[in-house]
């Protein structure tokens, strides 16, 4: 038996796990049976049956008989046991903690784990969501965005190239077309509540590899906030002072909001 499972976090060995899925193909057998149908050797299948059956995978249906835990009530024990430790690990810690002298900003690498924590601190946000999107990442996390919205986050997006309309207030960032270019790749950008800030550089070269940052440090929450508020203005400025045109009705509203936005 040489597959590798890569589910270290149930607790078993490949070989366990392995037992378990032969079993449940063909049961009820003896240890020896299953020793045979898996490739198991007979040497190790018996403590791992040992095992299996005192994590409750397998039972006795008559002495030296086993069958298998049906996969889905095996499932819904494990979330329990899961979720019943987390819950106490989350109590422990609670207990544990004390105020702490520094909040330290921390580095999140590779793309699908930013991603992964961008759209659980948009499903998290209560009250304002500022974030700057390119597409790439809009087509990631836009869902997330407008549940949020729909339960009345305030959500204010800066789009990084032109993006039909899809929030109240959203503007496309000016001269987009040489920002990535004069950049070196995709910023990335995201506070919500004034709470917790996770920014960065997407360069395509390395996508995996990239390095963003994330933390609830006051000060790099707010510089992260304005910068992404200001981003507003410079849309604004742009549109009046540069291609001398009036905001539109709409654009007003959004000037407003952002202008009292402090």
């Amino acid at each position: 038996m040489q597959k590798s499972y890569n589910l270290v976090n149930i607790g078993l060995s490949d070989y366990a796990i392995h037992a378990y899925l032969s079993l449940l193909q063909h049961h009820p057998v003896n240890g020896s049976q299953l020793s045979k149908q898996s490739g198991i050797p007979r040497a190790r299948i018996y403590d791992l049956l040992r095992t299996l059956k005192k994590r409750g995978f397998v039972a006795e249906a008559g002495k030296g008989i086993f069958v298998p835990l049906p996969p889905d009530e095996l499932i819904k024990q494990l979330r329990r046991d899961y979720e019943e430790d987390l819950d106490r690990f989350e109590d422990l810690a609670r207990e544990a903690q004390r105020p702490a002298d520094h909040d330290f900003i921390w580095t999140v690498t590779g793309y699908q784990r930013v991603m992964d924590k961008a759209r659980e601190m948009i499903d998290a946000a209560q009250t304002e969501i500022y974030i700057r999107l390119f597409p790439q990442e809009a087509e990631t996390l836009i869902r997330a965005l407008k549940k949020a919205e729909k339960r009345a986050v305030q959500v204010k997006c800066i789009f990084m190239e032109p993006f039909p309309r899809t929030f109240v207030i959203q503007v496309i960032h000016p001269q987009h077309e040489v920002v990535e270019r004069n950049l070196g790749g995709r910023s990335f950008d995201l506070v919500v509540d004034k709470e917790e800030f996770i920014g960065g550089m997407f360069t395509t070269e390395n996508i995996e590899e990239c390095r963003i940052n994330w933390g609830r440090n006051r000060w790099f929450v707010t510089a992260g906030r304005d910068s992404l508020r200001h981003d507003f203005f410079h849309y604004f400025l742009y549109k009046t002072h540069n291609l001398r045109q009036a905001l539109d009705e709409n654009e007003k509203k959004v000037y407003e909001i952002i202008q009292n936005d402090m």
